[in-house]
């Protein structure tokens, strides 16, 4: 068996759900059935890697913090990657689990997804196996997973909006306990992905429940983002912008998401268009906002040099307002019915109507795409072109990284490794634009 699948190729042709008994069965062709085994394989190497990594993040935040960074003192952005990294050190390896069984069905003959045993494509026996099984536990992962995604975010975005609005981070405490929620109901929320599987009607009213639940810490943190931002002197730099775009396309896809947590409504909506939308806005968009977001504060700290200012105001709006041309539309194509991953000809000639629409949001694509490649050539152009930083600190940060040289040595720091004083965000106290986390307590300050 393992001879034939290293000379074999093909996709692995099971969608990226890989759903039994599509999946355990194999494909019509070998090269098929040898593309869902790699899938299965490369799936296993990237948790465990993905393992390694999040308990190497742990164990560094935990015991290897400077001489008074204490946790009430470190960035969102590290307790956002500490939290992603939990979360993905307990659920990753339920999908490993999974995927492992799922390799068993299709070459071992065991039944733990499939109904009868199949060997060689013929079925021997009937055991009693369930494909619901599988679903459980990807989507035990899978939901988490969409934390894992948007978390990081979620710190760089606190960072970069504390930097640029000149205040410190309102309600740094509340925003720690809202991440810490978050990742507590990310595990309770699963089988909102599976209301249309038969799933016992109390049962479902429990994770509709739960799923309703989990846009109380979000809420907190839109909150506390729009209350950081209020009266604040804002500098729309690139990096803010998608900060601030971030946090519009995570209100507007959360809102979307409160339909499908509901099992009544998201049982007409299920596999629509409206589906790609919530999701795309929330976790596709959001997510890449806060990636650009981060990557435009930090290129000072990893090149010594500026991005392109105005290339990076084009690619924010053509990219703001491309997203919501493309995934906004969707909406109303998902409430007419019009399903997702498929379009055959009756299914065009149903949602006729949706044609000019479909046109519309193509072109837009191609547009946002595009933009895309400009960041892109921004982003490389800037390393070499640039202009140049003056500062180690150009944008007034308080945190410890902006503390290093541009081109930091081995240890970062060419002296001694540094000591914090105070907390990330001290910004416009008493008088002064900000003051690092290196600088000790005066004792006017000590008094207050």
């Amino acid at each position: 068996m393992l001879a034939s699948l290293f000379i074999q190729t093909g996709p692995a042709s099971g969608g990226w759900t890989i759903y039994p008994p599509l999946s355990a069965l194999g494909q019509a062709s070998e090269g098929s059935k040898a593309g869902m085994d790699y899938w299965i394989i490369g799936m296993a190497l990237f948790i465990i890697s993905q393992l390694l990594g999040g308990l190497n993040y742990i164990a560094t935040v935990l015991n290897m913090r400077t001489k008074g960074m204490s946790m009430t003192r470190v960035p969102l952005t590290i307790w956002a990657l500490l939290f992603t990294a939990i979360l993905g050190v307990l659920s990753f390896p339920v999908l490993l689990s999974g995927v492992v069984l799922l390799m068993f069905d299709r070459h071992l003959g065991t039944s733990f997804y499939l109904s009868d045993i199949y060997i060689a494509g013929q079925a021997l026996a009937n055991e009693g196996g369930s494909a619901i099984l599988f679903q459980h536990l990807f989507w035990f992962l899978g939901h988490p997973e969409v934390y894992i995604i948007i978390l990081p975010t979620m710190g760089i975005v606190s960072e970069v909006m504390s930097v640029n609005a000149r205040k410190p981070i309102f309600g740094y405490m509340a925003m720690v306990f809202s991440m810490f929620a978050i990742c507590v109901l990310a595990f309770l929320v699963w089988a909102h992905h599976m209301f249309v599987t038969g799933l016992n009607p109390f049962l479902g009213s429990v994770f509709v429940l739960l799923t309703l639940l989990i846009a109380v810490p979000s809420a907190i943190k839109v909150f506390n983002w729009l209350t950081t931002l209020w009266r604040g002197n804002i500098r729309f730099t690139p990096a803010m912008l998608f900060a601030i775009g971030f946090v519009s396309l995570f209100i507007s896809g959360g809102l979307t998401g409160i339909f499908l947590g509901n099992s009544t409504i998201d049982i007409h909506l299920h596999d629509t268009m409206f589906v790609i939308a919530h999701f795309h806005i929330v976790m596709g968009v959001s997510a890449f906002f806060g990636m650009f977001c981060g990557i435009y504060h930090w290129f000072p700290k990893m090149y010594g040099r500026y991005m392109n200012n105005t290339l990076g105001y084009i690619h924010f709006w053509v990219t703001l307002i491309g997203a919501y041309l493309i995934f906004w539309p969707m909406h109303y194509q998902g409430f007419a019915g019009m399903p997702r991953r498929y379009l055959d000809k009756s299914s065009w000639v149903s949602f006729s109507q949706f044609h000019g629409l479909d046109a519309m949001i193509t072109v837009v694509t191609v547009l946002v795409f595009a933009v895309q490649l400009m960041f892109v050539f921004n982003y490389f152009y800037s390393m070499y072109k640039g202009r140049r930083v003056r500062s180690l600190n150009p944008w007034g940060a308080t945190t410890l990284e902006w503390t290093t040289p541009i081109r930091p040595g081995h240890g970062n720091w060419d002296g001694e490794i540094p000591e914090v004083h105070r907390w990330a965000y001290d910004y416009g106290k008493d008088g002064r634009d900000f003051i690092p986390q290196t600088e000790p307590i005066g004792e006017k300050e000590s008094s207050h």
